[in-house]
């Protein structure tokens, strides 16, 4: 059954994941997404693009959205939560890092296994090799690929996060031993089946998202957050309106407060806003 409101919501912030939540299977945002979010911009409720890009590979959505010169278009949460950014200053203003040594270790189980490994600046991604997989994300974000040739001496001073990407299978098998190992120093989850995500620790997007509140004076119960993935399990915690779409994952479903009636290719989201925000 599906779990939707008995009546209408008092939202004052949104937040959007964006790869099969705001975005459709082209990468874009449909007409009626669109105008569902401009009009609940210029009703002053907060707009917050929150993904697992960097700056620059959410810049683009934000551009479309047109929103960006209003106060209810200012901020952005990017790399799963280690950055918010105001966009009217340029500045980041709230920011959490993997540990090197963290960061090391990691990387040299993926060495033994042959795995690549990237990190991430708000404007390119840094990696130990470039081949099919590490390209994935760049092309993805739509950013520049760099290979670095001392990776290991690139990691010191930490970085926001590290992805290995490569096959759905090795991973999952990959993310167990690392949960093992590296659960109370780091978050370790798949985006995506060929995305292994390691963050720093207690700063997933929920907690981004409860800091940003906080910033604006905003209670987390007129907080809603949309995802559909497990890297937006902390937000659909976190947010009291936590709504997960109808094509994530069915686990958490369970976690969150609501479920759209329609998925991220026809209209899921500016179906709910519509009905149950304005």
């Amino acid at each position: 059954m599906e779990k939707i409101p008995a009546s209408h919501l008092d939202v004052k912030l949104m937040a959007f994941d964006l790869d099969d939540t705001l975005l459709n299977s082209e990468c874009t945002i449909s007409p009626k997404t669109l105008e569902a979010l401009r009009e609940a911009a210029r009703r002053g409720i907060y707009i917050v693009l929150c993904s697992g890009r960097m700056e620059y590979g959410i810049l683009p959505h934000v551009r479309t959205l047109d929103i960006a010169g209003m106060e209810a278009g200012r901020y952005i949460i990017a790399m799963n939560g280690s950055s918010i950014f105001d966009l009217h200053t340029r500045q980041q203003v709230f920011a959490r890092k993997v540990p090197e040594d963290v960061l090391l270790e990691i990387y040299n189980e993926c060495k033994v296994r042959g795995l690549p490994a990237q990190v991430y600046f708000p404007d390119k991604i840094c990696s130990n090799r470039i081949d099919e997989w590490t390209k994935l994300d760049a092309e993805l974000c739509g950013v520049q690929l760099e290979a670095v040739e001392d990776f290991e001496g690139f990691m010191k001073g930490g970085h926001a996060k590290m992805l290995v990407p490569g096959e759905p299978e090795v991973l999952k098998v990959f993310e167990k031993e690392l949960k093992e190992k590296f659960s109370d120093r780091a978050e370790i989850f798949t985006s995506k089946p060929f995305f292994l995500e390691i963050m720093p620790k207690n700063a997933g997007k929920g907690e981004a998202l409860e800091e940003l509140a906080k910033r604006l004076g905003i209670s987390l119960a007129n907080v809603m957050c949309f995802g559909d993935s497990y890297n937006d399990e902390s937000m659909m915690r976190k947010a009291e309106l936590s709504v997960c779409m109808s094509n994530g994952k069915e686990d958490l479903k369970d976690v969150c407060r609501f479920v759209t009636r329609f998925d991220n290719n026809n209209d899921g989201i500016a179906d709910f806003v519509n009905t149950w925000v304005l």
